[in-house]
Order: C-alpha cells, then sequence, then structure tokens
C-alpha cells in the first residue's frame, strides 16, 4: 500500500508521527511520501519537499512564497498520480491541500483530509469546495461535526491525540527538577511561535512585557523554548540587537516540558495553546500579524475569541463555568489580538495569574472537564476510520 501525507507544521508532523504508527499497525507493508517533519520521517516518510516551506500565516507571505507553493503543489499531483497512490492524507495546512485534494480527486485518488479548516470562524464558503475535494474529514473537535453533517461529508471525531498521550494530572515537580528549576521561584514560559512570521510579530512585545514583569517582581524567571534552530537564531538576533540586563533562558525545544514546568505560559495562539490548556497551565495568548493581513482577517472573522481553550469552552456541551467566565469577561483565558497585544495588557494579565491563586485552581477544573472530552484515543480512531474508507474503495 502506498499513502502519500502532507503536513505543513509542528503540529501537523506531531499528529502525522501518530497516525502513521497507527496505520502501520494495520498494513505492516505500507509506505508513505510526501512532506513532514521530523517526527514523520522518524516513522518512515520519504520527504520530498522541507515542510517548512508550507509554514506560512499571513496574506503577505503566502503570496511572496505563492509561486514556489504552486510548483511544489504541481510537481507533488503529478507524482501521487503517476505512482497510483491508494490515498492522500491532507494534514491541515488548508492553503495547500485543499487545492491539491481538489485535483486529485478528479484524478481518482482517495483523498483524506485531517484537521478541519477553520470553517466556523471564516470564509465559510470553502465548505463546498471541501466537499468537492475529500471522501473522509476527521475532526479534532467535535462541534465541528454538524457543520460536515449538513454538507453530507463523512466526517469523524477523532479527538486531539495530545488528550490522550497528555496526563489529566501532569507531573509538574519532576519536570521542575529535571530544569534545575527552584522550588520557590517563579517562571514564565515565553512561546513566540514556532513560525516564522509569528516570531517576527511577537517577540518585541512579548520581550518588552518581560522586562515590564521584572520591574514588577525582580525574582520572576524567564525561559524560552525555542521550536527550531530557525526561531533560535530569529531569537538571539533580537536579543542582541536589543539586549537586556537580566537573563532570559534558552532553551532548544522541549516546549512541553518547559510549559509544564512553569507557572504562568504567554504564548502565541495556535496548537500551543491547547498543549498548555491539557498542561492545565495559566496562559495569556496573542495573535499579531501584519497590518495589511489583519484589515483582512478582521473582516472574514466570524468569531469573537480565537484561543482554542475559550473557543472549546465555548462549545463544550458539559461546562458548568458561568461564574468562573464572569470574573474573567466571559473568556477562560485571557487573549489579546493585534492592537490589543501591548505590554501593558499582557503584562497586567500575566501579573493577575501569578496573584491569583483562587482563580488558577478553578481554572484547572475547567480545563480538566475540556482535556477529558477530547480523550478518544484519536491516532486509532482516525486510522479505523481511514481504513474502512479505502476496504470500500477496494484498496484493502
Amino acid at each position: 500500500m502506498l499513502i502519500y501525507i502532507v503536513a505543513g507544521e509542528a503540529s501537523g508532523d506531531i499528529l502525522g508521527a501518530g497516525l502513521m504508527k497507527s496505520l502501520q499497525s494495520r498494513f505492516p507493508t505500507v509506505q508513505f511520501k510526501g512532506i513532514g517533519g521530523p517526527l514523520m520521517q522518524t516513522q518512515g516518510l520519504e520527504c520530498f519537499y522541507p515542510f517548512e516551506r508550507l509554514s506560512v500565516m499571513g496574506i503577505m507571505p503566502i503570496l511572496m512564497r505563492y509561486f514556489e507553493l504552486i510548483k511544489m503543489r504541481k510537481r507533488l499531483k503529478n507524482k501521487i498520480i503517476k505512482d497510483n497512490a491508494d490515498c492522500f492524507i491532507g494534514i491541515d495546512a488548508p492553503v495547500f491541500n485543499t487545492d491539491l485534494e481538489y485535483q486529485l480527486t478528479n484524478s481518482n485518488i482517495t483523498c483524506v483530509h485531517y484537521v478541519s479548516p477553520s470553517v466556523w470562524a471564516w470564509r465559510e464558503n470553502r465548505i463546498f469546495k471541501i466537499v468537492k475535494s475529500v471522501r473522509l474529514m476527521l475532526c479534532l473537535f467535535p462541534f465541528e461535526l454538524p457543520i460536515y453533517k449538513k454538507h453530507k461529508l463523512t466526517v469523524v471525531c477523532v479527538g486531539h491525540p495530545l488528550a490522550d498521550e497528555i496526563p489529566l494530572e501532569p507531573d509538574m515537580v519532576q519536570v521542575r527538577k529535571k530544569f534545575g528549576f527552584s522550588d520557590d521561584a517563579q517562571y514564565l514560559a515565553i512561546l513566540p511561535g514556532s513560525r516564522g512570521s509569528e516570531t517576527k510579530f511577537l517577540i518585541e512585545p512579548f520581550i518588552k512585557t518581560a522586562i515590564r514583569l521584572k520591574q514588577f517582581n525582580s525574582k520572576l524567571n524567564f525561559i524560552i523554548p525555542c521550536a527550531n534552530e530557525k526561531r533560535r537564531i530569529q531569537i538571539e538576533k533580537y536579543l542582541k540587537k536589543n539586549p537586556i540586563d537580566f537573563e532570559i533562558k534558552l532553551i532548544d525545544g522541549q516546549s512541553r516540558d518547559v510549559m509544564l514546568a512553569s507557572d504562568v505560559v504567554l504564548l502565541a495562539s495556535g496548537t500551543a495553546t491547547l498543549e498548555a490548556m491539557l498542561l492545565k497551565k495559566p496562559m495569556v495568548v496573542a495573535y499579531k500579524v501584519s497590518a495589511f493581513s489583519y484589515f483582512i482577517y478582521s473582516r472574514l472573522l466570524k468569531i469573537k475569541n480565537f484561543s482554542l481553550p475559550n473557543l472549546l469552552n465555548e462549545r463544550n456541551e458539559d461546562s458548568n463555568s458561568e461564574g468562573l467566565l464572569d470574573e474573567r469577561s466571559k473568556e477562560l483565558v485571557k487573549e489579546f489580538m493585534q492592537d490589543e497585544c501591548t505590554v501593558d495588557n499582557l503584562s497586567n494579565a500575566i501579573n493577575e495569574l501569578f496573584k491569583s491563586n483562587e482563580y488558577s485552581n478553578k481554572l484547572i477544573s475547567e480545563f480538566t472537564k475540556i482535556h477529558q472530552s477530547l480523550r478518544k484515543n484519536g491516532n486509532e480512531i482516525a486510522a479505523e476510520a481511514i481504513s474502512q474508507l479505502l476496504s470500500k474503495t477496494n484498496r484493502v
């Protein structure tokens, strides 16, 4: 069996690696080709292009890489059709994958999309092309199911594999020992994003927020887990150009352990916010892009809140957090977008989290409820759904 699979960023690499492992248990001789990161390559993926080339955010970065992506997609499409692949699985990266899936479906290649595009948040008309492009949609969150059922597309909610992987009560003490953190010290984890464009716009307000917080609390410690070597170079370049008089410790990778060992997390919106929630960490979330991209996005958005913890809480039928939300202006976690992403807003919100133990305890309870709702043994459910689809298409 030959399966092509494409993921374009770190979160997709995690999902892809877990899915590949589960598919291998069902089809021991399966071959995987496509685009993916180090985790997927460890599972045996033959990778044709560096997966970082797909990791772009914002309208201008996409436009600047447009012709490269078009050329890459055309070559990949021709490879898949020539090899007569049994299946194509696009993991997230909807800008790249949806058009590729549409072309492959028209060439009789069975296509699956893993991670629903945010049609419930913006550009809802995308659903019509998605329905024509794939045979199966694998969603991460239960609230996404009705959207696809309405359009009669086969859809399966797999939960999130991170919810299966991360224990309901993570061991913070053990991880703090690993890093040599002092028991009586306070730590803030800073995650400005895994994409270059995210770090470009967030590193300045995040570092300036650290400077402000240090003025409030001279004993506060800061640690940044660098998503990869490129992000480390980018962050080091900023710190060299804008020197500060206290230490911000940089660590290669290990973002999960760094978040778990820290008391509070300041981070870019994205999958990392879900991971921080599963780790039961108080957090402040930020999102910032170019003025041009925001001008376009802000007119397309249909939602008020954008961070995953808030979105999941809004749609969690078992949520009992009314009192908690009233205390925090209807938000489970504080989030700041674009012009609201200021040093004043970020530092004030973080200071509140360090001061309020009662709120942190209530937050842990709400995070745990959402965590339990996402525990579905996602890799196995996804692999089984794909296996059943391939059986129907006589590929098994």
